[in-house]
């Protein structure tokens, strides 16, 4: 088991170098300049000498494959450089956001867990009766109703009957633990919702099919209690998919809740990663996409070790 950790934490090195090239010749190759673009912001005329001297100041004027070894040295001593469009460090621009996505991502797993495994476990326990029936309308309704219309109607909900709108201003849980869970609890509920409708079916499904095998028929006809069986020999071995699914949508809900943050007003990640593209803003984009990319490998890596510690089938040599 050590040598196969070892193993998969070297191959995340040429992993994460295939996505620093991808991001960073993508990004040069793409139409558009982020000096132009300022300039055009500010409404005034820039000649052609200010513009060559404010792509020299950002290191533009130099040969992609120079720019590229330069980043990459950055990145091998966790410098990621300046924000070409604002000018601060992108790890400080990074860490004021990164606090609100991870928690708001965290609690809405928590809040998908709580909800899908038990609610998919009752639905194939009791499949083709009505609480299955109703379990995977709840589901259905998760998948077709998007998360950020879930967050407008709470929204509009909490404002007409008690006149309450998010706040304005993001408050760490260190700071009043009160404060902040009231403005990420409901974009939690909002996004663990959606988050649990595919868990759920993938839970009913797993369960269903994990209930059929002889060694449930034997436990059964071994005289043990249906509860031990369902959650000892049942839920253990029907959780590898389940563990991939919420594995997987976590380290998306990292940068992908673009809309949502935008609906409750919290600037988290996925605002500085639309930002950072409209701007044109090439070092913090790339910065961005290492990270979710991080996120990913990561959070397989994860996913595979929960996998062989839940199955004692799986050896990894």
């Amino acid at each position: 088991m050590g040598r196969y950790i070892a193993k998969r934490l070297l191959l995340m090195i040429p992993t994460l170098l295939g996505v620093a090239a991808l991001v960073f010749f993508m990004l040069r190759v793409a139409p558009g300049d982020i000096v132009e673009l300022k300039y055009a912001g500010s409404g005034t005329f820039a000649p052609k000498e200010a513009i060559e001297r404010e792509r020299a100041q950002l290191g533009l004027d130099k040969p992609l494959a120079q720019q590229f070894a330069l980043w990459i040295a950055g990145v091998a001593r966790f410098d990621f450089g300046r924000s070409m469009w604002t000018g601060r460090p992108i790890t400080e621009e990074i860490k004021i956001r990164l606090e609100l996505s991870l928690q708001l991502a965290v609690m809405a797993t928590i809040v998908a867990i709580l909800i899908a495994i038990p609610c998919g476990t009752v639905a194939a326990l009791k499949q083709d009766t009505w609480v299955d029936y109703l379990v995977r309308t709840f589901a259905i309704g998760g998948l077709a109703i998007p998360s950020f219309w879930l967050g407008i109607i709470i929204i509009l909900g909490f404002l007409i009957l008690f006149s309450w709108i998010p706040p304005l201003t993001f408050t760490p849980f260190w700071v009043d633990p009160w404060t902040n869970l009231s403005q990420l609890i409901w974009p939690a509920l909002a996004v663990g919702y959606r988050y649990s409708a595919m868990a759920t079916r993938m839970t009913r499904s797993a369960v269903l099919e994990v209930l059929r095998e002889d060694y449930i028929r034997t436990a059964r006809a071994k005289g043990l209690w249906e509860r031990a069986v369902v959650a000892k020999h049942g839920l253990r071995n029907a959780l590898l998919p389940i563990v991939t699914v919420i594995g997987l949508e976590f380290a998306f809900l990292i940068g992908g809740l673009v809309v949502t943050e935008q609906v409750f007003n919290l600037n988290g990640i996925g605002m500085l990663f639309v930002e950072s593209v409209t701007r044109r803003d090439y070092t913090m984009t790339q910065a961005l996409v290492l990270l979710v990319a991080c996120a990913f490998i990561f959070m397989n890596f994860l996913i595979d070790l929960l996998n062989a510690w839940l199955d004692p089938r799986i050896r990894y040599q």
